[in-house]
């Protein structure tokens, strides 16, 4: 009985197989391990530069924010003061027209008193 070539004849040259099949197994599974290694890397470069983009879009995003809150601010100073201002010329408006009311009543008490006198003077005259 002849025995096939490949086949190791020893107990020496079966470990060597064993080990060379073992080596072999371990190269390819570091291969695997480094391809994946490199996808991993490659995905986190590019998860990176989305944060760092979003990091950019968000410091915009809080300028805009901090701009139009200092302008509400200002409007809002604008606002008070257009308020007090609106009171102001409200009881401006309602001094002037009280003013205004008193200077009629007096004209109208004057013109009173003068029909008055001009009456008497009438009947004074007719008697």
């Amino acid at each position: 009985m002849e025995i096939a070539p490949s086949v190791p004849r020893t107990r020496a040259a079966a470990a060597l197989c064993m080990k060379q099949i073992a080596l072999y197994n371990q190269d390819r599974t570091i291969r695997r391990l480094r391809a994946q290694l490199a996808t991993e890397r490659r995905g986190l470069a590019a998860t990176k530069k989305e944060l760092e983009e979003t990091q950019v879009a968000l410091d915009a995003s809080h300028k805009v924010i901090a701009g139009l809150t200092e302008i509400g601010l200002s409007m809002s100073k604008k606002i008070e003061k257009m308020k007090v201002k609106k009171q102001l010329v409200r009881a401006n408006h309602v001094e002037c027209h009280q003013k205004f009311q008193a200077r009629i009543h007096k004209a109208e008490d004057s013109m009173q008193a003068q029909h008055l006198l001009i009456e008497a003077l009438v009947d004074e005259k007719d008697s």
